[in-house]
């Protein structure tokens, strides 16, 4: 889909773009190529896409065969898609927020790839949703504000390690992203893109049932950058406790969160379990 051509579809319709909603539609063929080359789609994938806007990403994935499943919370857009894609059996269009259809859905996603130019205000959580589900999506591939996914790949005693970086490298291991132009985009975003892809891991590192005392242990690391981790920590469990544990496994009582890696906190969550 052309610049131009979206420029005349937004007048005809009188459409003017909401801020708030993260409407920044990719329109470089080029860009639009190596997002879907980065999902590998093939015929008959199953593909979730969030955001889809005008159409742009839609219209490739449903070119390469793949079989999508489209939530645009836009109602205007909405109706804007079905125009676009009448009577195409592979397109399933929902109108509505993705956010609170992720959470409100206990769906299986095995075997789905999410593939999506996300709307930057809500893509983190919307990320960290799919990972937190019990059959999350075999691979991700998603446009974001730069800062995000340097975030998501960042490993311990990197600046942009976090929270972000910990919940999903949990399930899903980072491979590769791509920057992409400001001028790639209409209205061009005020901040710099990039692409990154997740793939899912092979084995899981935790079962369902300690994934959630992992978020807990996580989130209470990094309540307070400055304090090290195992004085926060004290705030839940008994101080014996967690200092025996630090012991056990070898952590330095005066470490702070963003210096321990995933494992340590794969440690920290099984040994809490027992």
């Amino acid at each position: 889909m052309k610049l131009s051509e979206m420029r005349a579809l937004l007048a005809t319709r009188g459409i003017q773009l909401t801020k708030s909603l993260g409407q920044n539609f990719l329109h470089d063929s080029n860009q639009l190529e190596r997002i879907v080359a980065l999902g590998e789609v093939r015929e008959d994938d199953q593909v979730l896409e969030i955001g889809p806007g005008l159409g742009p990403l839609t219209e490739v994935l449903l070119e390469r065969g793949a079989r999508v499943l489209a939530i645009e919370k836009d109602k205007r857009l909405f109706h804007v898609l079905e125009e676009r894609f009448p009577g195409e059996r592979r397109l399933e269009l929902l109108n509505g927020d993705a956010l609170a259809f992720l959470k409100g859905q206990n769906r299986d996603w095995t075997g789905w790839k999410l593939i999506s130019n996300l709307p930057y205000s809500v893509g983190s959580p919307i990320l960290v949703e799919m990972a937190m589900s019990h059959q999350p999506a075999a691979i991700i591939v998603a446009t974001l504000q730069r800062e995000v996914v340097e975030r998501i790949v960042a490993g311990a005693g990197d600046e942009n390690y976090g929270q972000l970086s910990l919940f999903l490298q949990l399930r899903y291991e980072p491979k590769e992203f791509f920057k992409i132009p400001a001028g790639s985009f209409f209205p061009p975003p005020d901040v710099d893109s990039a692409c990154v892809k997740l793939v899912l891991r092979s084995e899981a590192l935790l079962s369902p049932e300690q994934i959630p005392l992992f978020y807990r242990i996580v989130k209470r690391a990094f309540s307070e950058r400055r304090k090290v981790m195992l004085k926060l920590l004290k705030a839940d469990w008994p101080g014996p406790r967690a200092e025996k544990i630090f012991s056990t496994l070898q952590i330095d009582p005066r470490a702070r969160a963003e210096s321990l890696p995933l494992e340590i906190f794969i440690g920290l969550t099984k040994e809490l379990c027992a």
